[in-house]
């Protein structure tokens, strides 16, 4: 019952370290994009966390910003610059969120942040889920991140809720090291990350009515 105030403080204390060491990686790469294609260096996008709350979440800007060309509008990996692909592939992309911890809006363990778009769609169970701050990592990227289902991932996220303990943090965060050196699960098959969740239950609620 203690851990979450624990939590807590590792992670402003290894938030606070880690900015130190990764300022100047973090200020390169910001040169880099800013180099790389017209737009801002971060890309801020509003997610929901700890009791539905709604925060802003930060990223290095992966894309391009254009999303159309010739009438017709651009996919995801067509909107992915060169460096982008580097950034995600070893989620360098994710380092900004050191500034989400310090803010007290994420963790590094936790359940994903998800879109507010989302929220109409969750049942009882599925929100759950953000019962504790959502992390840069958590349980269900470790055992398949983009690859899995969205039933698979609200499962491994809850049970995470429900079984959060210092030694399962620390297994999570070793797994992920371990994960991204062998770049494993950073793309679904059919798209950059997953299929959107709010268009799978509107595509389900629609045949329903048909039916």
């Amino acid at each position: 019952m203690f851990y979450p105030t624990v939590k807590r403080v590792l992670d402003l204390i290894a938030a606070f370290i880690l900015l130190i060491i990764c300022l100047p990686i973090m200020l390169i790469i910001a040169l880099l994009i800013k180099v790389d294609s017209k737009g801002p260096i971060l890309y801020k996008q509003k997610r929901v966390g700890k009791d539905n709350k709604v925060f802003t979440i930060y990223k290095f800007r992966t894309m391009i910003v254009e999303t159309n060309r010739d009438g017709r509008q651009l996919s995801d990996f067509e909107r992915m610059t060169r460096l982008g692909r580097f950034l995600r592939l070893f989620s360098l992309d994710e380092l900004p969120q050191l500034f989400n911890i310090i803010k007290g809006e994420m963790s590094f363990v936790g359940p994903r942040p998800l879109l507010v778009e989302y929220l109409e769609y969750y049942d009882e169970y599925q929100l759950k889920r953000h019962k504790v701050l959502p992390g840069i990592t958590g349980w269900a990227q470790v055992n398949g991140r983009n690859l899995l289902s969205w039933e698979e991932r609200f499962k491994y996220d809850v049970w995470y809720v429900e079984n959060m303990s210092f030694m399962l943090d620390l297994k999570i965060i070793l797994l992920t090291l371990i994960k991204v050196l062998k770049k494993e699960g950073v793309n679904s098959s059919d798209y950059l990350t997953m299929p959107r969740f709010d268009e799978i239950m509107a595509s389900k609620k629609g045949e329903k009515i048909a039916t």
